[in-house]
């Protein structure tokens, strides 16, 4: 079985004086994809977040690929090999799509040779992003820059892949195209993913595990087949929820 990726143990995690996370425990081996899914407010973005130091945790660990990074500076973060799409995107509006990539493989501090592989992946990933790769990050249409979120992470050549809401407004072909792709950098490249999602049956059906969030606390785990298939998952988050 393979190693420990990501472990995070008895995490807390505040803004001003309201806690978010309150003990999380969560465990990803290398090379799978994890769902987390919960409500609006449950703290998962913030648990993305607090992957990086935004916000720092109170108390607990992050264990990353054997090492404590709970209170690396989140600069430093970045040039381990960990990537983030975060909810709502979030490109440079004003930059072309070619310098929003670029801006990825700087964080990462790749080489020439690294960024020019990365690249040529990234558009063979998205060929929308090849078609438009002079055309500026604002004028592209939702899924156009959903897309280009997720390469501009996967120019730093990420072994652990976070994803925040990457289907959030968008329509359903598009959706499906983006869930194709995590699909495939998981199974070709052996990509480590996490995924906050709104859309709990498409997280889980694509997720070898999953959590489930409540109040900043996990309260469920399983394979993403066994998640969907609880009666009080269906209830909250599958039939007719709007989570």
């Amino acid at each position: 079985m393979s190693a420990s990726l990501l472990s995070i143990h008895s995490l807390r995690a505040s803004y001003g004086k309201i806690e978010a996370l309150k003990g999380v425990d969560l465990d990803i081996t290398a090379g799978e994809i994890v769902a987390l899914i919960g409500a609006n407010g449950a703290g998962k973005s913030t648990l993305m977040m607090s992957i990086f130091g935004r916000p720092r945790a109170s108390s607990g660990h992050i264990i990353y690929d054997g090492n404590d990074i709970t209170q690396v500076p989140t600069h430093q973060i970045a040039r381990l090999r960990i990537a983030q799409s975060p909810e709502g995107r979030r490109v440079f509006p004003r930059m072309s799509v070619a310098e929003n990539l670029q801006m990825g493989a700087d964080a990462g501090g790749s080489t020439e040779a690294e960024r020019a592989v990365s690249l040529e992946r990234v558009l063979a990933l998205f060929p929308r992003l090849k078609e438009r790769i002079d055309q500026r990050g604002g004028t592209l249409s939702g899924g156009e820059q959903q897309m280009l979120a997720i390469g501009r992470a996967l120019m730093s050549r990420p072994r652990l892949l976070l994803l925040d809401e990457p289907s959030l407004g968008l329509a359903p072909l598009i959706a499906r195209q983006i869930f194709d792709a995590i699909r495939t950098l998981n199974r070709q490249d052996g990509l480590t993913v996490l995924i906050v999602e709104q859309n709990a049956n498409h997280a889980l059906k694509l997720a070898h595990r999953g959590y489930v969030l409540v109040n900043g606390l996990i309260t469920l785990s399983g394979t993403g087949a066994e998640l969907l298939q609880r009666p009080e998952i269906r209830a909250a988050y599958l039939e007719g929820g709007r989570h």
